[in-house]
């Protein structure tokens, strides 16, 4: 069976000096997400950045939205927000 794609808007954001909500520390392949509608610690493949895993959250994530981590606050520029294609990896 083919794992269900959802269409996402997605931004990034970059290093804070803070641990995720689920305490690691933030890197890339980390993405903060609404964990009512993508529960924390699930493996998904995202368009354009790859694989990463729900480890955080952000107030301004909530419905259909995710961040992803990026090294460098340039990277989070030329990311911007975009609509992507969100896979879960069961």
């Amino acid at each position: 069976q083919e794992p269900e794609t959802v269409t996402f808007e997605a931004t990034a954001y970059t290093w804070t000096g803070y641990r995720t909500a689920t305490g690691t520390w933030p890197s890339r392949g980390t993405v903060a997400v609404d964990p009512l509608v993508i529960p924390l610690g699930t493996e998904l493949h995202i368009e354009g950045y790859g694989s990463a895993v729900a480890a955080d959250t952000g107030g301004a994530i909530q419905g259909n939205i995710i961040d992803v981590y990026l090294p460098t606050e340039t990277e989070c520029w030329q990311w911007g927000r975009r609509m992507v294609e969100v896979r879960v990896i069961e």
